[in-house]
């Protein structure tokens, strides 16, 4: 049952920052294979929900919570910029390390990409991304960070 918990958490994760989601698995000891297939399930989630959704939600996002909203904000001028230059690719490619899941399916559902590329190129930026970082947490060792902290801050 514990086993089952830990998957929802990691999960989870994946789904609201995609990097945590890696980073959870390795403290939690799953293998490699496990992190990989976990953070690109969570965040895989996402993007069909905010595809099919993301144009209702982030209306209604604005709607309720954004009443004076610059609409040229450096933010939103950079989004623009990688957009016109890169497109779909360049979104998808940053989704998991810059963007959050959520907001780089928005980003592709609000420049009004079709939902089939949206789904191919999140994807594989996810597989990617999934099987570089838990490369990387799961062969850092989570107790040599407990060392350190300790020789450092005792």
């Amino acid at each position: 049952m514990q086993r089952l918990i830990d998957y929802l958490v990691v999960f989870a994760m994946s789904m609201f920052k995609f990097i945590f989601g890696c980073v959870g698995g390795a403290v939690r000891g799953f293998s490699y294979f496990e992190t990989v297939l976990i953070t690109v399930l969570g965040m895989m989630t996402s993007v069909i929900i905010f595809t099919f959704f993301g144009i209702s939600i982030r209306n209604w996002y604005f709607r309720n919570f954004r009443k004076k909203r610059k609409i040229f904000s450096k933010r939103s001028r950079n989004i623009v910029k990688i957009w016109r230059k890169y497109g779909i690719v360049g979104v998808a490619f940053l989704t998991p390390v810059i963007f959050s899941p959520i907001v780089g399916t928005i980003i592709a559902v609000s420049f009004g990409e079709d939902k089939k590329r949206i789904f191919f190129h999140m994807l594989w930026s996810a597989t990617i991304w999934a099987m570089i970082l838990s490369y990387i947490t799961t062969q850092f060792d989570v107790n040599s960070v407990n060392e350190l902290k300790n020789y450092f801050f005792n």
